[in-house]
C-alpha cells in the first residue's frame, strides 16, 4: 500500500493530488494563476486532511522537478520538502515535461514510431523541451530551442511528431511538415504525476529532502544556442 501526495507548480497552473496504490483519492487545481504562494498550502492541507480522516499514512511526496517557472518551482519544492520532513515521508521528483505527456500517452492513439515533444514556453521564439518515444525513453534530453522552420527536421523526416504543452503554439506557425501534429490544452497537473510517481517509488528513486533543488529554466541560458534538436 502506498499513499503519495503530488504537487505540481511548474507553470501558471497550481495543482495537488493524493493517490493510494495508483488511484487518485483527492485532486484540486487552479488555472487562474500564477497564484501558487496564496493557494498551494491550502490545497496541500486539504489533501493531508483527507488522508488523515481516512487513516491513510503518507508514504511519499512527489513534486515537479522542472523545468518551469523559477518562482513556481521554488514554492512547490519548498512545500514538498516541508511536508516530507514533517511527515517523515520520502521525496520523489518528477520531470515536468514527462508529466505533460501522460494524458496523450494514455488517451491518444499514437503510431508505434511516434515521438512526443512536450514544450514549456520561454521568451520570444524560445521553448524548453525534450523528445521522448512512446515508452517515455529520452530521445533528446531537456534543453533550450529557438523555434524556426528547420526545428526538429531530422525527427519529422523519420517519425510522426506530436508537439504539446504551452510552448507548442510557437511551433504551429512555423513548422508545416506533414508529420507534425499539435495537441491542444496539455498542461502539467498533479493528477498526471501518479503513474510516474508510482514508478519512481518502486525504483526507490528518492531525493535528499535537505539538498534537493528543482530544475530551473535559467539553467539552460548558457547553452540555448547549441540547437540540439
Amino acid at each position: 500500500m502506498s499513499c503519495i501526495l503530488h504537487i505540481e507548480t511548474s507553470t501558471e497552473v497550481c495543482s495537488v493530488a493524493l493517490s493510494q496504490d495508483g488511484v487518485c483519492l483527492f485532486d484540486k487545481e487552479d488555472r487562474k494563476g500564477p497564484s501558487h504562494a496564496a493557494i498551494l498550502a491550502g490545497f496541500v492541507e486539504e489533501a493531508l486532511s483527507f488522508a488523515d480522516s481516512h487513516a491513510i499514512p503518507l508514504d511519499a511526496v512527489a513534486v515537479s522537478r522542472g523545468p518551469g517557472s523559477y518562482t513556481g518551482l521554488r514554492i512547490g519544492v519548498s512545500e514538498a520538502k516541508g511536508v516530507a520532513y514533517g511527515r517523515d515521508a520520502r521525496l520523489l521528483a518528477i520531470d515536468s515535461l514527462k508529466i505533460i505527456t501522460v494524458p496523450t500517452l494514455l488517451h491518444t492513439e499514437l503510431p508505434e514510431d511516434a515521438l512526443l515533444v512536450p514544450m514549456i514556453d520561454a521568451r520570444r521564439m524560445e521553448v524548453y523541451c525534450a523528445v521522448y518515444d512512446r515508452a517515455l525513453r529520452e530521445v533528446v534530453p531537456i534543453g533550450a530551442q529557438i523555434v524556426d522552420e528547420h526545428s526538429f527536421a531530422e525527427h519529422l523526416e523519420a517519425h510522426p511528431v506530436y508537439f504539446l504543452g504551452n510552448g507548442a503554439a510557437k511551433c504551429r506557425g512555423v513548422i508545416s511538415h506533414p508529420n507534425a501534429h499539435f495537441i491542444e490544452g496539455a498542461v502539467p497537473l498533479a493528477s498526471q504525476m501518479i503513474p510516474l510517481a508510482e514508478m519512481a517509488l518502486a525504483r526507490e528513486a528518492f531525493e535528499d529532502v535537505a539538498y534537493f533543488e528543482p530544475f530551473y529554466l535559467k539553467e539552460f541560458v548558457a547553452t540555448k544556442s547549441k540547437k540540439p534538436f
